[in-house]
């Protein structure tokens, strides 16, 4: 034991971060902080660790859907679930399964040239498809395509299906890296590093939805899942002995 009469605090910043699964002691951007505290009563290290790890996403979900315009708004609704029915059944047939087909728009409404002068009717059905095959997703997109001129891709996002497996791998890392601070900071003050005291999670950052425009999704070239990353801080309290 470190017998010193006052407090003696070191802080730092420092940087931890995850590639493909495998934490990197530099590669990271992320400040994390150190504190040490020695004094006659009680010798304790404080430190907050990071881990971030990336992934690729397994799953496209795919904003597409049917538009027509005629002149009678019956004939316009008519067509367009025609239309619609007929995009069903091709992603049906490129492998998409009846519960990961959503509905979400159906609309109708006038078209003018000159207001209030109608010149036709606007009626169009939206889908959403979940591809759980991310290696598909060209046959699909082609799918809708040959579906006829009525179809229309609104875009994609890619997510990851599980993140609970990222999640674990990030938490580890983000108490390897506070060890790893704990120790060194603990070395520096003279002391070793002890039991642990307390543990608590900082903060969780999901991994978001990546985001495309119906014009990439029409590219093959541009259907890619790209990597998604999920960090975690975490707060550990250490005995120094």
């Amino acid at each position: 034991m470190i017998k010193i009469p006052r407090t003696v605090a070191l802080a730092a910043l420092v940087t931890m971060g995850m590639f493909g699964g495998i934490a990197s002691a530099d590669s990271g951007s992320v400040p994390g902080s150190a504190k040490v505290t020695v004094n006659d009563d009680r010798s304790e290290i404080t430190v907050v660790g990071e881990g971030n790890l990336s992934s690729i996403p397994d799953v496209m979900r795919l904003n597409t859907g049917v538009e027509v315009r005629r002149a009678a708004a019956s004939a316009a609704f008519s067509d367009a679930r025609k239309a619609a029915a007929k995009l069903t059944e091709a992603l049906r047939g490129a492998g998409i399964a009846a519960r990961d087909l959503q509905t979400n728009e159906l609309s109708l409404g006038p078209v003018y040239d000159n207001y209030p002068v109608v010149a036709g009717y606007r009626a169009a059905q939206g889908v959403e498809a979940v591809v759980r095959d991310v290696d598909s997703a060209d046959e699909v997109i082609d799918a809708v395509a040959a579906v006829g001129e009525e179809a229309r891709l609104n875009g994609v996002s890619f997510e990851v299906s599980d993140t609970r497996k990222a999640l674990r791998a990030a938490r580890d890392a983000a108490f390897e890296d506070a060890q790893a601070r704990a120790e060194q900071y603990a070395g520096l003050a003279g002391d070793e590093l002890g039991r642990v005291v307390s543990i608590s999670e900082e903060g969780v950052t999901p991994p978001s939805p990546i985001m495309f425009g119906g014009a990439m999704a029409a590219d093959k070239a541009s259907i890619s899942p790209g990597q998604q990353t999920v960090s975690v801080r975490v707060r550990v309290v250490y005995k120094l002995r």
